[in-house]
């Protein structure tokens, strides 16, 4: 009988689950969007318990088919939509509070009032002092959640991203468990030392007994429950969705990079076993953790990505699908000059701006929403451009871009991403890298892979070389630089 692994892909729109074989090729795939929550400007929310559902519909989807074609799932696989947090009662299970979305820009202020101990926050966790990490958003539950300090003092309360809810649902509350690549997004992680940092814990005022185990990316998180999910399986991989990814596309050399075109757009570079500082603007992360060995990377993260093209549909009406924009944009000679910058909820890196907000420069009565949509699609690769750019600035190691993600599948994108940055980019055929990635990680502790065999697997894919001539390229990335600037808060 084939083994198969099962993957949760928790996204930040969907949920989705992936059955995947021995070669690692893609079976099977259920999805189901969740409701996005905006109760003022700058927040984002996700009820919990939605989360939840939509996961279990998605996998139990996915184990039917299993069973009715003959394979046997043999281990599961996490991945998740990585710094959205949730409090929830220990006894009960039950959230007290929204989820807080890692775009979520509500602890702006007390970001700044952190500045004092920005190096020291940088230096522990790789990170900078921003709304975007799990941290400050824990912080503000407990400051403003009737009760949630000191039940969460009493021990009543247990913490935790996407990943640790999945995680205790799914194993009927057995197992409170993350894994490193999920609690280095969290600010409150010592990347060095691989543990909770206790100075930054009474920096912000949170109890350490709320938090959940850290373990390595491929191991053991526990059983799920067959009454919950249809069938008792072990979950032997997690990783956040983007080091996921990283894993998915086999950048398991140094220099090796991917740029993920999801909901928001990550750029992650493989550093090998040496965490590096960056210089300008990026993040040093944890890649992932196996067998005690720990891999890192850099990574640039873009707060609005892909999700640019469902507000096009969903806000302004100008598209049914998200297919109809590579015609719609191919379908303009140029630009026209006009420029989207879609910073609805700041702008990442390198700027690492809370208080920007969205742009849409160089109207003219010549402008049609073709234009709009070609500049929504152009942000995407431009904003890829600034955190390469930043990328290249800290290190000569940089290898080969390999792209994935929903929105790789456009081909203009793909081919003015080429163009803008005057490289290669590499595109695989399933662009779904980061359930693969988490597969792949559960399939290694389930001993359906070992390291090499990964190496080996076979995998279509398709070239986008740049065609763009240095003098067109420079006029752009200086037409775009400058809607970046009137962007910016301090305009």
């Amino acid at each position: 009988m084939s083994q198969w692994i099962l993957s949760l892909d928790q996204g930040t729109t969907s949920s989705r689950a992936v059955l995947f074989d021995e070669n690692g090729n893609n079976l099977f795939s259920a999805q189901y969007e969740f409701p996005q929550y905006f109760p003022q400007a700058g927040w984002v929310e996700h009820d919990p318990a939605e989360i939840l559902d939509t996961q279990l519909r998605a996998m139990r989807d996915a184990l039917q088919w299993a069973d009715t074609h003959g394979g046997q799932v043999i281990a599961v696989g996490v991945t998740n939509q990585r710094e959205t947090t949730i409090l929830w009662e220990k006894p009960t299970g039950k959230p007290v509070c929204p989820a807080i979305v890692w775009q979520c820009r509500r602890t702006a202020e007390f970001c700044r009032q952190l500045a004092p101990q920005k190096e020291m926050i940088r230096q522990k966790t790789g990170l900078i002092a921003d709304p975007y990490f799990s941290a400050t958003k824990l912080h503000w539950m407990l400051e403003h959640i009737s009760g949630a300090k000191e039940r969460a003092e009493r021990g009543e309360l247990l913490f935790g991203t996407v990943d640790s809810w999945l995680i205790w649902n799914l194993t009927g509350g057995r197992v409170h468990a993350t894994d490193v690549t999920n609690a280095s997004r969290t600010m409150l992680f010592n990347i060095h030392t691989r543990t909770w940092d206790r100075e930054l814990l009474e920096l912000l005022g949170i109890p350490e007994c709320i938090l959940p185990e850290v373990r390595p990316s491929s191991g053991e998180f526990g059983v799920t429950e067959a009454s919950l999910c249809g069938a008792s399986l072990p979950i032997l991989g997690c990783a956040g969705d983007q080091q996921a990814a990283l894993f998915g596309q086999r950048c398991f050399g140094r220099g090796d990079v991917k740029n993920t075109y999801g909901t928001g757009g990550f750029l992650l570079m493989n550093t090998g076993e040496t965490p590096v500082q960056s210089r300008h603007g990026l993040l040093t992360t944890i890649a992932w953790s196996i067998g005690g060995n720990v891999t890192y990377a850099l990574e640039g993260s873009v707060f609005i990505s892909s999700a640019v093209i469902k507000w096009l549909r969903d806000e302004l009406g100008l598209i049914r699908t998200a297919g109809e924009t590579e015609q719609i944009a191919a379908g303009l000679a140029d630009n026209g000059g006009v420029y989207l910058v879609p910073a609805f909820v700041g702008l990442g890196t390198p700027y690492w701006d809370s208080e920007a907000r969205g742009t849409l420069t160089g109207l003219t009565r010549g402008t049609g929403k073709a234009h709009i949509v070609r500049a929504a699609l152009e942000a995407v690769a431009y904003q890829t451009a600034d955190v390469l750019h930043a990328m290249e600035a800290d290190t000569a190691a940089l290898g080969e871009i390999r792209a994935d993600g929903g929105a790789a599948q456009n081909g203009f994108l793909m081919q003015f991403q080429a163009d803008i940055l005057g490289r290669r980019i590499v595109r695989p055929k399933n662009v779904e890298s980061t359930a693969k990635g988490a597969a792949l990680l559960a399939g290694l502790s389930a001993g359906l892979w070992d390291f090499g065999g990964l190496t080996a697997l076979q995998e279509e894919h398709t070239a986008f070389a740049p065609s763009m001539s240095q003098e067109e390229r420079e006029r752009l990335c200086a037409g775009w630089k400058e809607a970046v600037r009137r962007t910016r808060s301090d305009f």
